[in-house]
Formats: C-alpha cells, sequence, structure tokens
C-alpha cells in the first residue's frame, strides 16, 4: 500500500537533508559514529518511510506493522534520525546524546532500548537474516489466522542491507533460505556504495549481486542513482507487485553524500570535523552555524505519521474486533497468541513419564515437544538438517514450505547460522515460540546469533543434541568439549543439561515460561538412567537450576565433625555429608552410582544436579548455602566437558573430572570410560578428597 504524501520536490529535498545534518551533527557531537551510509541511503529510508511503511509511532508494537531493520546498523543514526523526526518516543536531547552513557541512541541499534527499533544488529548479516525469520514468522501467522475479508496479518518485512552484509556468509544462508521459502512479503534495498572500511569493495568483493540474488530466486533490480527519488519509488512499488518471491534492490549510492570524503573510505566511520561540516552543510544549502537544526516545515510533514498510524491501527482494530466475533474460537487463539499469553493449563499436558524407561534425553524432548505441540499452536521449529536426530518434528505438524506456510516443521537445511538469526526474527516478529535444533558440537556456526538473541531478549529454544563424548563413533569432530562451557558464557542464555526424563520435562517447562530471553537444552545421544524420583528428590529442583539430588542419609558421619543435620525437609536423622558429588546431564547417573557405593563405605555423600548453574546462580545465598554447605569442602564435579566455571563449586579444596582434550572415536560407553567417567575413577578421585 502506498501512503498519501502530498509533498513537493522541495519538500522532499528538505526532509532527506535534514536527516543526513542530524547525521552529521550528531556523530561529530560524539566525535564517533558512522556517518557514511545516512548521508547516501537518506532518499531510499525517505522514500520508504513517507510513501510505502504502515506504522503507528504511538504503538512501536502494532501487531500489523511493516518491519523496518537496519541490517547495517552501524548506520543508526539514519534509523535515529527517522524515529525522532517521525514522532516516536525519542526526543532531540537523544540524538545529541548519541553513543553516550544512558542515552537511548547506542552505537549500533538495540531494541530493548530505543522505541521503534525492531532488532539488535551490528554484527553485519544477522539483521538480513532475522529479516528472513520475521518474514517466515509472518507467513505463518497469516496462513493459520487470515480468512476472507480478513487479513489480520499483511505486513511488509523492509531492510536495508549494505555490502558488508552481503559478504557475510550467514546472509547467504538465509537468502538461500528466502528464495526457496518463497517469501514475497521481504523487500531489501542494498546500498550498494561500494565502499568498505578498507577501500573499493573491488579489493574483495567483485561478483554480480543481483545475478546472485536471482539464483537464490529472488526477484531484483537496480536503481542507478540513489538520489532518484522516482526511481526508488517505482521499484519498491514493483518489488510489492512480485507475491511469491523476496526482493533485492539494488540502489547504488555515494557513501557520505555531500562530505568532503564522499566516495571514499574515510567516510564510513570518521567522525567529519568541524570544518567538514560547515562544508557538507554548504553543499546541502543548510545552515552552516545551526546545530541539529530541524526545519518546521520538514518536521511537520515527518510528523504526520502520527494521525496517519492512528487511522490505520483503527481501522486494523476494527477488523480484529469483527473477525473475533465472526470466527470466535480462532480470534481467541489469535488473541492469546499476539498478547503472548499461554494457554490455560497447558503445563497438565507436560508428560508425566511415570511409566518412563531409560532413554536418551533428546528422545524424552521430543516426546515433551509433541505433547505440548496439539495444545500450544504458537509452538514452532525444526532443525539444521537433523530433524530424525534432534527429535525435534512435530507429528503431523507437516512441513513448512513455500504455499504451505500453516506447516509446523521448519527444514532449515545446514544451514545452522542461518537458523539461529531467524529463530531470533521469528520471535521478534510476534506470536510464536520458535524452536531449532542441530548437533551442539555446531552451535559454534551459530553463535554470534545466539548472543545477539539474548542482548534482544528474545525467546528462543535450542535444541542442541548429542552434547558429549558419549554420542561414540562420529568421533572427536562432533563430540563436543567446550561447548557446555562456551554456551555458559553468554549472558542472559540459560544452558539446560538434564539428567534424566523428568528434567528434560521440568527443562521444556522452564523453557517456555522463559519470555524473555532465550534457552539452550543440552540433550543426550545416548540413553541414560531413570533416576528413580521416589527414592531420589523430585526433578521440580532444576526450577532452581541446581538441587539435592540424593542426600547423605543412612551413611556414618564417620568421624567427620560435620555433624550438623542439613535443613532440606527431610528425615530429622540424617546427617551433613562429608562430600558432596556435583554432576550435570548423562554424569548425574554416574555419580549416584558412586554414591552408593561411598555410603556402603560409611562416607555421607550428598549428590547435587545441577542442570543449569545460570539459574542456580539466580537463588538466594542461603538456598545455594544449603545445596552446597560452605562447611563441606570435600566436593567433586563431573561433567564430560572442559572445566569451565567448575572451581566456583568445587572451591580451592575440590576437584572435577573433566575432559582436557579431544574425545575419540568408539562406542559411547568405551570412549566416557577411557576418559575417566566411570565409577572407578569418581571413587578414586572423591576418596583423595577425604584423606
Amino acid at each position: 500500500m502506498q501512503q498519501e504524501t502530498n509533498s513537493t520536490p522541495e519538500l522532499d529535498q528538505l526532509c532527506i537533508n535534514t536527516i543526513r545534518t542530524l547525521t552529521i551533527d550528531a556523530v561529530q557531537k560524539a566525535k564517533s559514529g558512522h556517518p557514511g551510509l545516512p548521508l547516501g541511503a537518506a532518499p531510499m529510508a525517505y522514500v520508504l518511510w513517507t510513501k510505502f511503511m504502515q506504522y503507528n509511532p504511538r504503538n512501536p508494537k502494532w501487531e500489523n506493522r511493516d518491519r523496518f531493520l537496519l541490517s547495517a546498523g552501524h548506520g543508526c543514526m539514519l534509523l535515529y534520525s527517522l524515529l525522532y523526526l517521525t514522532g516516536y518516543d525519542l526526543s532531540l536531547d537523544e540524538i545529541k546524546n548519541f553513543r553516550q552513557w544512558g542515552s537511548k541512541t547506542p552505537g549500533h541499534p538495540e531494541n530493548v532500548h530505543t522505541p521503534g527499533v525492531e532488532i539488535t544488529t551490528g554484527p553485519l548479516g544477522q539483521g538480513f537474516a532475522n529479516g528472513v525469520g520475521m518474514a517466515m514468522g509472518a507467513a505463518h501467522l497469516a496462513s493459520r489466522f487470515n480468512k476472507p475479508d480478513f487479513s489480520l496479518i499483511d505486513h511488509y518485512i523492509y531492510a536495508i542491507v549494505s555490502d558488508g552484509d552481503l559478504m557475510e556468509g550467514v546472509a547467504s544462508e538465509a537468502a538461500s533460505l528466502a528464495g526457496h521459502l518463497k517469501l514475497g512479503k521481504l523487500i531489501y534495498l542494498y546500498d550498494d556504495n561500494r565502499v568498505t572500511i578498507e577501500g573499493f569493495t573491488d579489493l574483495a568483493f567483485s561478483e554480480h549481486v543481483p545475478k546472485r540474488f536471482e539464483s537464490y530466486g529472488w526477484h531484483t533490480s537496480t536503481v542507478e542513482d540513489g538520489n532518484d527519488l522516482a526511481a526508488i519509488e517505482a521499484a519498491i512499488r514493483d518489488a510489492q507487485a512480485i507475491g511469491d518471491q523476496p526482493s533485492l534492490i539494488s540502489v547504488k549510492t555515494t557513501i557520505g553524500y555531500g562530505m568532503p570524503t564522499a566516495g571514499t573510505r574515510k567516510a564510513h566511520s570518521d567522525p567529519p570535523g568541524e570544518d567538514a561540516v560547515r562544508q557538507t552543510k554548504r553543499h546541502l544549502g543548510w545552515p552552516e552555524d545551526k546545530q541539529f537544526f530541524v526545519p518546521d516545515e520538514a518536521l511537520a510533514h515527518f510528523r504526520r505519521s502520527i494521525e496517519r498510524g492512528a487511522q490505520i491501527e483503527d481501522q486494523w482494530n476494527e477488523l480484529v474486533s469483527n473477525y473475533e466475533t465472526k470466527h470466535g474460537d480462532l480470534g481467541k487463539q489469535w488473541r492469546e497468541s499476539m498478547s503472548g499469553e499461554l494457554p490455560e493449563g497447558w503445563e497438565s499436558h507436560l508428560p508425566s513419564f511415570e511409566d518412563a524407561e531409560a532413554m536418551a534425553t533428546r528422545v524424552a524432548s521430543g516426546k515433551v515437544i509433541n505433547a505440548l505441540a496439539p495444545h500450544m499452536p504458537m509452538l514452532i521449529g525444526g532443525s539444521a538438517d537433523l530433524g530424525v536426530s534432534n527429535n525435534t518434528d512435530i507429528t503431523d505438524g507437516g512441513s513448512f514450505e513455500a504455499g504451505s506456510y500453516d506447516g509446523r516443521i521448519i527444514h532449515f537445511g545446514v544451514r545452522e547460522h542461518a537458523m539461529g538469526a531467524t529463530l531470533t526474527g521469528m520471535s521478534l516478529n510476534g506470536g510464536l515460540i520458535p524452536y531449532g535444533g542441530t548437533f551442539m558440537t555446531f552451535s559454534d556456526y551459530m553463535r554470534p546469533s545466539i548472543r545477539l538473541a539474548c542482548l534482544s531478549e528474545v525467546q528462543v529454544i535450542y535444541v542442541f543434541t548429542h552434547d558429549s563424548v558419549g554420542l561414540g563413533e562420529d568421533g572427536p569432530t562432533h563430540q563436543p568439549v567446550e561447548h557446555l562451557a562456551a554456551l555458559r558464557a553468554i549472558p542472559h542464555l540459560f544452558v539446560v543439561r538434564p539428567a534424566d526424563v523428568h528434567e528434560v520435562r521440568e527443562a521444556w517447562r522452564l523453557a517456555i515460561l522463559r519470555r524473555h530471553a532465550p534457552t539452550a537444552f543440552a540433550l543426550t545421544r545416548q540413553k541414560v538412567a531413570l533416576i528413580d524420583r521416589k527414592k531420589f528428590s523430585s526433578a521440580e529442583g532444576l526450577r532452581r537450576g541446581g538441587y539435592i539430588l540424593a542426600e547423605a542419609d543412612g551413611a556414618s558421619s564417620g568421624g567427620s565433625d560435620a555433624r550438623n543435620e542439613v535443613s532440606t525437609g527431610s528425615d530429622s536423622d540424617r546427617v551433613a555429608p562429608q562430600l558432596i558429588l556435583i554432576a550435570t546431564g548423562s554424569e548425574v547417573s554416574l555419580a549416584l552410582d558412586a554414591r552408593e557405593q561411598l555410603q556402603k563405605d560409611g562416607l555421607a555423600t550428598r549428590v547435587v544436579s545441577m542442570p543449569c548453574t545460570e539459574l542456580f546462580e539466580e537463588q538466594s545465598p542461603e538456598y545455594r548455602d544449603e545445596v552446597l554447605p560452605p562447611s563441606v569442602t570435600a566436593r567433586l564435579a563431573v561433567e564430560a566437558g572442559v572445566r569451565g566455571s567448575w572451581d566456583r563449586y568445587v572451591g580451592p579444596k575440590g576437584d572435577v573430572i573433566c575432559l582436557d582434550r579431544f574425545g575419540a572415536s568408539a562406542p559411547g560407553d568405551v570412549a566416557l570410560k577411557n576418559l575417566g567417567f566411570n565409577v572407578d575413577n569418581v571413587l578414586k578421585r572423591a576418596r583423595a578428597l577425604l584423606k
């Protein structure tokens, strides 16, 4: 849909130069930033925001708004200028406070800080792939909810992408997927300025970009002059008319347009300097002695978006109201999905696993997915070509494919990085709880996407299987060693390594309830023992990250001075432990087996299951001391990975059975045994702590 603008060529140019001069003033005041892209791309952004995009500045989260993504996040002053000018909750003072502590205008866009910023961008290529995920999410919701005369979801995903974005592998992965899925609501403007930090792009980038995208299945076009507003408008209109292909419009621009260094690498990120600011304003016909000058006529033109945005949202709200009246149950599902509410009683559908046998935790995860899926239509996901192995498929969920967007099984192909980034986009688009699976060792391929999901505070669930050397014969290339520690190092990410089917159930409950942050599961390929929850503690202890699974009951204190009882709600004849075994995942059953022998030897031994260290750290000091009493210094942690941060839990007098090497190709039980994960080694190391 095209907007009614009532502008003139003179007014258009005034508005474009307002964006440009706000940018150079902000960058100069901050003495840092990237003026090049905003000055070159201002015309295409202006056309998009004033002639095409549907949005309401007073409600940045309106569900059917068009999404605008600045994948080239270094050019964020372009976006901040547009948000201020069109009436979002971003003041001119915030523009003046660009890149300063506590401002709403950080050095790269952050969706959690700035109203109107859809995604956190900066690492190139990520925004490109996030947009593909948004288009996937919108296509699924439209397929589920849209009915004749009721197009509840009918918005576009627009982006400005750069040469750097298109060089990154994640963009290539996502572009291939988008073309295959025929995502027609995806329109990207390529800021083809042929300059990067080191110089002209032909230093490292000589491909024919439109032809590459044509091979992906995209519609492409070229605007030869980035200042030709009519040509930009026509290209966007043509792209909107293509319903079954994403579109890439190559717009040839001049980086740093109007600056003395225009068209060179120096325009990319260097502060212009006072003289250059004056020269640029002179070239643009702007008052040289005024900083952050916004002409009244330009501001009034931009601010028409406020009234218009309210009108189009009101019309849409009326459409939704009529829809809910006509389509009762579906209307209820719509409201539930888009509000972020979880279905009433959803937890009752979590499997009890009462009659379960020993099974791999990846298998248990698949059972939880399929127990929840019929009752949680917002749950959607798949795998990077490993669905059967990751157990991520929804039975009878149908494949998410071009023309069948109602499917709930997403086939990402062998594209882990794009999978990670598109999951973030799907979550940010709203209405869905997306998940994606792969082998844990390949989490390295998607780490930048995971990190940005954490920065963006979105709900994404990562199903990582084959979580240790216990996977066996595939050998060290596929056996994760450092990955648990690496993932735990990412702020805001919960890494959950469940010990048995009951902890898997609790892990999924935790992830579903965690609405504003990602969760990663580390699941086994091999079967793990079923823990007798009548004999040992309930798996609900996972809700606190770590818990006392097996107490030191029935054992002699062995002459220890630590005879005071630990308050755990257990029988009064329990004694304080002499030794604490801490374990995660498949190693928990190993710790329980060792405990049994230690108890027979008269050594009071507690086993702590620690499936999520991040959640454990959020508990009160009193609870953490209850689980790991400071008076008990003999502590042994057991985990089939690098040592990582286990020293914080075992203390200076404790020990860790871990891996300080890569694994080996052998049957899983053989690999584990030979690498020290066996009862005899646990007993040996535990007894050494008590000498």
